[in-house]
């Protein structure tokens, strides 16, 4: 029996370009900053909303202070649109690839930790095998789920699970934590236990206030409440930082192996475990740039540090709520 599915002259007139109109509305709170986005005007914006509001007959979003949110509906509706904007957008990518014929684009994100090990030989490759293409290095710092959602950036590279049946995921590398002073610090010497390691000063890197290091919540399990003394960036002012200082940071141990020569470098007094993995999309999963550029960042994990999978499994294994 033959089913016909018959759709409203409202809902019928839905097209690519609305979606991704809504989408843009639900990423940036504001028309205004969709309009920028997607470099339309804001009347633009505002007639696609109208035509989805009619269609769906709901708000679909709602003025909340100076910032624009969801409705129950809106939020269901955008995720929706945004997995049928990357499927098609995986369906438009040529099946073929040859990496030494091939343009386009690839954007990876990441940190001072991935940068140190990984980036400088991928680019290398990059631009040996894959003549063509362009390569874009992305500062994450907490912003790498954003970045992922909003198409600012293909790959992300990161330790912190970024969660949603959207991303794929593939372990890259581990690492754990250590300690690094002042060859002159009294933790220099002697065992480092958690009491002396508790009783000194702290440096802690943040990114801005908005970071929390993995041992953070390691040491409030133990019911220890550490409030360091001086908070950076980035990891990459530490070695100008302690020198001639009483300040103690923990980082990950191939981070401190790296200032060894000029700071002294101790074990952690915990077993904290790092995981570094990388994140994609529907939108570039099906890509040949994008497989390629994966595939490539994984083997220079390996190579340089015993990285993590061999070869890309199934979406089922990449999606970090399947872990």
């Amino acid at each position: 029996m033959e089913v016909k599915v018959m759709l409203s002259d409202e809902l019928a007139s839905v097209d690519l370009a609305t979606l991704q109109t809504l989408v843009a509305v639900q990423d940036r709170a504001s028309f205004s900053d969709a309009s920028q986005l997607l470099g339309v005007n804001q009347s633009t914006i505002s007639y696609a909303i109208k035509r989805l509001r009619k269609a769906f007959n709901d708000p679909l979003f709602v003025r909340q202070g100076n910032s624009i949110v969801a409705t129950d509906k809106g939020e269901q509706l955008a995720q929706q649109a945004r997995g049928i904007l990357e499927q098609m957008a995986a369906l438009s990518s040529p099946s073929g690839f040859d990496p030494a014929t091939a343009e386009g684009s690839v954007t990876v994100s990441c940190n001072h930790h991935e940068r140190m090990f990984v980036i400088p030989d991928f680019v290398r490759r990059a631009q040996k095998e894959a003549p063509k293409a362009t390569i874009h290095i992305f500062e994450s710092a907490v912003d790498g789920k954003q970045q992922l959602k909003q198409n600012t950036c293909d790959i992300v590279l990161g330790p912190v699970a970024i969660l949603g049946d959207i991303y794929y995921r593939r372990k890259l590398f581990t690492d754990h934590y250590a300690c690094v002073m002042d060859p002159a610090h009294p933790l220099a010497r002697g065992t480092l236990t958690l009491d002396r390691y508790c009783a000194s000063r702290h440096v802690a890197v943040t990114h801005n206030g908005r970071w929390e290091a993995l041992y953070f919540a390691a040491l409030r399990a133990k019911g220890i409440e550490m409030q360091p003394e001086v908070t950076v960036s980035s990891h990459d002012i530490l070695e100008r930082l302690i020198p001639g200082s009483e300040l103690v940071a923990t980082i990950p141990y191939r981070l401190a192996r790296r200032l060894s020569d000029k700071l002294a470098l101790r074990p952690f007094p915990m077993d904290v475990f790092i995981q570094v993995d990388i994140y994609w999309t529907e939108r570039t999963h099906h890509s040949g740039l994008h497989r390629w550029a994966r595939q490539i960042l994984a083997e220079v994990a390996e190579k340089n540090l015993g990285g993590g999978d061999a070869h890309e499994a199934g979406r089922g294994d990449h999606l970090p709520g399947r872990q």
